[in-house]
């Protein structure tokens, strides 16, 4: 959709769609990024091969369609200011897809809250399909704008050869992050050793003319904190 809008893709162009009345202050320019066209092209390619009558199949598309809708739910004007001496007279806008990294937070969001469901079995005339429905009747029904998903995620805390998975014992952790990399998480709450090392670098580089970088080696010393 981007590279549409930026011109690098010969297969589409511009969306047309939103060249209405102007607001207050502002109007129509640039090249709006054509959202509709991008889905299309991602049913086509990502939905591609989840047309079996399993569970996973009708699993991937609604996700895939929970996706696509979020880009869409999402869209936005974004403008440029035109004037004399970085003032804003005019400002024309475009419409624009959302960042990446506010999709990727607002969908870590949706899973973290994602819907847990049941497989159920049922005959059409082309054979046995499976569909999905939501585990627990008491629960909210998910909506098209919701994930889902009907077997839990391995734990990859503890080794497991099925998954592949080695677990986070002895890993190196950073204690003073919060995020994934952090003691807190990849630790799994059984706390992290911490042991010191020296190591040698170089240090207190000049630069001589012309032309060689000549520098002392220093040692340091490190905290390394690895999981329990």
């Amino acid at each position: 959709t981007r590279s549409c809008a930026e011109g690098t893709s010969t297969m589409c162009g511009c969306d047309s769609h939103h060249k209405g009345p102007p607001g207050e202050g502002w109007k129509w320019g640039g090249c709006s990024e054509d959202a509709e066209f991008g889905v299309l092209v991602s049913r086509e390619f990502a939905d591609a091969r989840e047309n079996r009558p399993d569970a996973r199949s009708a699993m991937n598309r609604h996700n895939n369609e929970a996706g696509r809708t979020t880009i869409l739910d999402h869209m936005h004007l974004r403008c440029k200011c035109h004037g004399l001496s970085g003032s804003c007279e005019v400002k024309t806008c475009w419409w624009a897809q959302p960042d990446f990294r506010m999709l990727g937070d607002y969908l870590k969001d949706k899973y973290d809250s994602a819907s847990e469901m049941v497989v159920e079995k049922h005959r059409e005339s082309r054979g046995w399909v499976e569909t999905l429905r939501v585990k627990y009747a008491f629960f909210k029904h998910p909506t098209e704008r919701d994930l889902v998903y009907y077997e839990g995620s391995p734990n990859f805390c503890e080794p497991n050869s099925e998954t592949g998975s080695f677990g986070t014992r002895d890993r190196v952790c950073n204690v003073s992050s919060h995020g994934i990399e952090g003691c807190d998480l990849l630790c799994c709450g059984r706390g992290h050793n911490t042991r010191t090392e020296k190591r040698k670098e170089k240090c207190h580089c000049i630069f001589h003319w012309c032309c060689y970088v000549s520098c002392q080696e220093c040692v340091r010393v490190y905290d390394v904190h690895t999981c329990k």
